[in-house]
């Protein structure tokens, strides 16, 4: 037996001093009564707050103590701080006017959703780990397939099924794997292509490194006029790689690129890819949401024949980050690339075969209850009103369109695309730049830009939680304003 240090404390220590129940619910009630004032402020039209912050690198870090206080502070000092110090130095993506990017939605629904989930504190890597967590998840993702109009193939009662993804990065990550491993693994991995096109999201780059490929296994495919993926461009690829003994390996398409909204061409894709045993994924990170309108499932053809599939809530659909849909119509290859078992994981229900296990299709072990804010916002708003969300969005971008087509001195810079318009200034890219900086210098609205034939290109994303019409009609006319007077 060990013996004890003799100067050990005669007492036992105790732990931390807790919040009792009735001060955190006074807590509580502060930091939902200021949240509460933080969105009537964006709902009333985001004027108490600059979009963004005028701060200059390491102003945030030199405002705050350089060491943690040894003795905890009352939460009141922690809440004024949040509203002195971090607030002021924080884009503002919730601001009706930020157009930059594509949007961040949240809504009162999620946030009480995601505060609920943070409460119970659920670790939910396994089915035993909290049976809600898996089966609420399992849940809304079937009820998506339903209000999104997908393919019944992505439902859980098939061989498929649908998972929450942080992201959008690590969905496409996820069918990287998944294809890499069905298509010969580590064995194979030299002779391995994959394809994406010229306009595809960044994050395809970055997957395929972390999955080991190197970047010259990467083809990247022209688009056409529309700035879609040219069909005939990747057949030729795909038949070029066989002739000299590659694998075709995984083809990602794109519903609504980043730059322009573009929508690849999937059912000719699925045409290439069946022939030679490609994985076909497609990301509508930004446009699927728009899919729970029956009138956009048009953007949804061919999807019946695809492999996976993702798109993110938290992009369009009012669901606070992070929360990415990724289905896939067969789990096999998924779980056979991501599923290890050690023996302090084994259960009697994972045995069994009776339950899922969403550690196994996705990186992580961890997962948060992510689905808890899903399922607030699917029950709070009805298909109904997120039809309403995303058709008001659509409308008011259209006008936006007109407006900028009846300009002498704007021009579209690709075709319009549900809530995103792109545009240019007739003189060319340093007036397009002066007029982008302009606007964002002007206080009422935060525009990103892009690159389209290799021409700059002002990007405008309608989408946020408390963007209404009247709004991007403010956006029109100071548009109109500042050509008129040059930017």
């Amino acid at each position: 037996m060990t013996d004890l240090p003799s100067d050990r404390p005669s007492e036992q220590p105790t732990g931390p001093e807790h919040m009792t129940p009735d001060e955190f619910r006074e807590a509580g009630r502060a930091a939902i009564d200021w949240l509460a004032d933080f969105l009537a402020d964006h709902r009333d039209g985001g004027h108490a707050r600059p979009i963004v912050p005028d701060v200059a690198p390491g102003d945030v870090y030199r405002s705050l103590p350089s060491s943690p206080p040894a003795v905890g502070e009352p939460f009141t000092e922690l809440l004024t701080d949040v509203d002195r110090l971090i607030v002021p130095a924080t884009t503002q993506w919730q601001h009706p006017g930020f157009y930059g990017f594509f949007p961040a939605d949240s809504s009162p629904p999620s946030i009480l959703g995601e505060l609920i989930s943070a409460g119970l504190g659920v670790q939910g890597m396994m089915w035993s780990t909290s049976p809600a967590c898996t089966e609420l998840e399992t849940l809304v993702l079937d009820w998506l397939v339903e209000a999104c109009g997908l393919p019944d193939r992505f439902r859980s009662d098939g061989p498929g099924g649908g998972v929450i993804q942080d992201s959008a990065s690590s969905a496409s990550l996820c069918a990287v794997l998944a294809a890499r491993d069905r298509s010969g693994g580590a064995a194979q991995l030299p002779r391995l292509r994959i394809y994406t096109s010229a306009q595809a999201h960044s994050s395809i780059e970055k997957d395929i490194l972390v999955a080991g490929f190197a970047r010259e296994q990467l083809r990247v495919v022209p688009t056409d006029v529309g700035f879609a993926m040219d069909a005939d461009a990747l057949a030729a690829m795909v038949a070029a790689d066989e002739a000299e003994g590659l694998v075709p390996c995984l083809i990602a398409a794109t519903v609504g690129t980043t730059s322009s909204g573009a929508v690849d061409p999937v059912a000719r894709i699925c045409d290439v890819a069946g022939p030679v045993g490609a994985w076909v994924h497609v990301d509508a990170a930004w446009a699927g949401s728009a899919t729970v309108c029956p009138e956009y499932r048009h953007l949804l053809d061919g999807l019946d024949r695809v492999d996976s599939y993702c798109f993110n809530p938290h992009k369009w659909l009012l669901t606070n980050f992070d929360c990415s849909a990724f289905f896939v119509a067969d789990s096999g290859p998924l779980l056979d690339s991501l599923s290890i078992v050690p023996e302090y994981l084994r259960n009697a229900a994972s045995d069994a075969g009776e339950v899922i296990d969403y550690r196994d299709w996705q990186v992580p072990l961890g997962r948060r209850f992510r689905s808890l804010k899903l399922w607030f916002v699917l029950r709070s708003y009805g298909t109904d009103g997120l039809r309403a969300h995303i058709r008001a969005h659509v409308a008011a971008t259209t006008d936006l369109a007109d407006r900028v087509a009846s300009n002498p001195s704007l021009e579209m810079a690709a075709p319009l695309s549900l809530g995103l318009v792109c545009f240019r200034h007739v003189d060319g890219d340093e007036a397009s730049e002066r007029l982008l900086a302009t606007v964002n210098a002007s206080g009422r609205a935060f525009l990103t830009h892009t690159r389209l034939d290799d021409r700059y290109a002002l990007r405008v994303a309608v989408g946020g939680t408390w963007t209404t019409a009247e709004h991007v009609t403010e956006l029109a006319d100071l548009l109109d304003a500042l050509v008129l007077d040059g930017p």
